[in-house]
């Protein structure tokens, strides 16, 4: 029709799993921020269960949707098995947050995408080429400018990250194998479900009730692990992982910015090496895996 405004031109799923990959990304870095900010008053292991508690509620709407048909499932042991990991990691990682520049601890989490295809060789029997060993290999050159060894003494805080990355790569392994068979809101169900119950037992030996300041930095950061998780699959929905996975290093970026402005932390040269270096190895197995699924 003449005069008729044209509709706007709509996102491709290419654009549009980059642009929620980045606000994923900035999300992240809030919510490691805000467990940095919280972690001088409540506990790790208290922090992990308040993250599960209130990511809970966030999943609970997402159930009113779908029907409690999802929970149907021949796999509980894996299920269960998937959650204890999570929520072992989940204390490595929260620990590592309140001892870690948070700059370090993402360029070292970075880490887990290798550890995971090194696992998959290991657990899984996967054949790895030489490319993908030889990526593995820089990855680990990567995370050995950020520890430095032998010109500093390595520290705790590194040493839970690590660990956080290892068993995090083993959660990314149970969830490979259940998206074999399972729905991602059935996975993402009983994933949050079952934490919640096995991280109060942890909790409980470090309670203290959360004062009401606590407790709203608790549920933001609740909410933010949630919103972010949410925009990771609405982000791998609409486009390839090859596609958003350089945009991951928005991570290191963001939480830079905000670890400046709010500690005053500023991340050493051998940081954004480092996480440069352990992201490149990353990203190529993630593309070599692509490839990997493609005639």
């Amino acid at each position: 029709m003449a005069g008729a405004t044209p509709s706007p031109p709509r996102l491709s799923g290419p654009i549009k799993g980059i642009l929620l990959m980045l606000g994923m990304t900035f999300l992240s870095g809030v919510m490691n921020s805000a467990a940095r900010h919280i972690s001088d008053s409540v506990h790790p292991f208290e922090l992990v269960f308040f993250r599960n508690l209130f990511s809970m509620l966030f999943v609970l709407p997402m159930l009113s949707r779908y029907g409690w048909a999802v929970l149907k499932t021949k796999r509980f042991g894996t299920h269960f098995g998937r959650a204890s990991l999570n929520v072992v990691n989940m204390m490595f990682f929260f620990y590592a947050v309140s001892i870690t520049p948070l700059s370090e601890l993402v360029a070292l989490g970075f880490t887990a995408p290798v550890f995971a295809t090194f696992l998959a060789v290991v657990v899984l029997g996967e054949i790895v080429g030489v490319r993908r060993w030889s990526a593995i290999g820089v990855a680990f050159l990567g995370a050995l400018i950020i520890i430095r060894p032998g010109f500093e003494a390595a520290h705790l805080g590194q040493g839970m990250t690590l660990m956080a990355a290892v068993t995090w790569a083993g959660v990314l392994l149970f969830i490979k194998s259940l998206s074999r068979t399972e729905q991602s809101i059935t996975i993402v169900a009983y994933a949050t479900f079952l934490m919640t119950p096995l991280s109060l037992i942890p909790a409980l030996f470090f309670w203290q009730w959360p004062s009401v300041n606590e407790l709203f930095w608790l549920a933001f950061i609740g909410v933010t692990g949630g919103c972010a998780q949410f925009l990771l699959a609405q982000a791998l929905h609409e486009a390839d992982l090859s596609v958003i996975m350089p945009f991951d290093f928005m991570k290191l970026v963001w939480v830079s910015l905000i670890a400046f402005v709010a500690f005053g932390e500023i991340p050493a040269l051998t940081t954004w090496l480092g996480g440069a270096v352990i992201f490149a190895a990353g990203a190529y197995i993630a593309r070599r895996e692509a490839m990997r699924g493609k005639p």
